[in-house]
């Protein structure tokens, strides 16, 4: 598949594409005339890709989740369960911080 067409199944910019390339999470082979061509499965992995990118996760912890995927659906084996617990309890501190900021800010504001 090539990059134009797994950019149009996924809706993903073919930079974006390249750099999920770049970052280890998509495989492509390369042709002798340099262009790339991506495995039929591509388009699930970019899906995969996109779901973990929106669950929060960084480009350096979803290179360890993606092996652990299975599946067209996004099922994760129980190898990336610690994984996943720890980043959950960041998401939950960071969201602790930011509820207390509010709240500070919110009482910086005259009422009435």
């Amino acid at each position: 598949m090539k990059i134009g067409d797994l950019a149009r199944a996924t809706g993903v910019s073919p930079r974006l594409l390249r750099y999920y390339e770049e970052q280890g999470l998509l495989v492509s082979h390369r042709l002798s005339s340099g262009h790339r061509r991506y495995a039929p499965d591509a388009p699930v992995v970019v899906g995969h890709i996109r779901t973990l990118l929106a669950a929060g996760l960084s480009t350096n912890v979803i290179r360890t989740v993606l092996p652990c995927v299975e599946g067209p659906g996004l099922e994760l084996n129980e190898c990336v369960a610690d994984t996943l617990k720890e980043q959950l309890r960041g998401l939950d501190e960071r969201i602790t911080v930011l509820q207390d900021a509010r709240t500070t800010l919110a009482g910086l504001l005259p009422t009435g």
